[in-house]
């Protein structure tokens, strides 16, 4: 499938920032499930400077301005994407699956997310406990937007029993880091046509899902929220420890000033 993409965010600041400092990682990279046909990534209409593929494989940038008003980024191009069944194969990362065990504030299983990955501790296959885990998160977790915030925990998430997309991710790693399985947060765009349902779960902006390091396999994708396997509708962004670690966008503003923030993201099956 071809799939075209725009990915608009805009910020504002009142008054003047006297600096900003954006880390982007928008850039997709070519592997077994997608080929990158043409994509660019402007800030205010330029280019940003040190673009880099840092140790997960992914390719991240920084931009920096002064005296500030304003701030577009716009990412945009054309994605062709094929079925992988979830595998992340052809991906080429110095960073080794382990590294991916470590907790973070917001991924610390609790008491809670142990209990619930205890139950599928005996599952000999990676594979099959994985598939388990990510139901069984989904049964914990209800989709309900505007039950959490960004700054949500994986416990909050589970104990409340509702969440979107992020808190699914999260919950679902810090339920296989648990058992001792390599997991990772992982943040890309989600196609919605009517052939495939309206009942796909997705987010305004971009959405997330985890990846889990299975052996002799690698690195498998996992989407609790709509219960699937990334399919070829789904193109994949970045990965991190967590969702402020793989944010497509995430930066710092010097001064005393008030931030607004406008994001939209158009993805479109293209023809050509």
């Amino acid at each position: 499938m071809l799939l075209s993409v725009r990915h608009r965010t805009h910020y504002t600041y009142d008054p003047i920032a006297q600096r900003v400092a954006l880390r982007l990682k928008l850039f997709p990279a070519d592997c077994s499930s997608q080929t990158v046909r043409s994509w660019t990534v402007t800030v205010n209409g330029e280019a940003p400077d040190s673009h880099i593929v840092n140790g997960y494989g992914d390719g991240e940038a920084i931009w920096m301005g002064e005296r500030t008003e304003e701030v577009e980024v716009i990412a945009e191009g054309l994605i062709e994407t094929r079925g992988s069944d979830g595998v992340l194969r052809n991906w080429q990362m110095a960073a080794r699956p382990a590294m991916f065990l470590r907790p973070t504030s917001l991924t610390e299983p609790g008491e809670e997310i142990r209990d619930l990955a205890a139950g599928f501790a005996n599952i000999e296959s990676g594979l099959e406990r994985a598939h388990a885990l990510s139901a069984a998160v989904r049964d914990a977790i209800d989709y309900r937007p505007g039950s959490t915030t960004a700054t949500t925990t994986a416990v909050e998430a589970m104990r409340q029993g509702a969440g979107v997309c992020q808190d699914h991710a999260h919950v679902l790693i810090a339920a296989a880091r648990s058992l001792g399985a390599a997991a990772r947060y992982v943040v890309g765009y989600l196609f919605v046509g009517d052939d495939v349902g309206s009942d796909l779960i997705h987010q305004a902006e971009t959405h997330a899902w985890a990846e889990i390091w299975i052996d002799n396999l690698g690195w498998v994708g996992f989407d609790p929220s709509n219960r699937i396997c990334p399919t070829d509708h789904y193109i994949r962004i970045a990965s991190g420890l967590d969702a402020p670690d793989a944010a497509p966008l995430r930066g710092s503003v010097t001064g005393n000033v008030d931030e607004a923030l406008e994001a939209e993201v158009q993805v479109r099956q293209s023809q050509q």
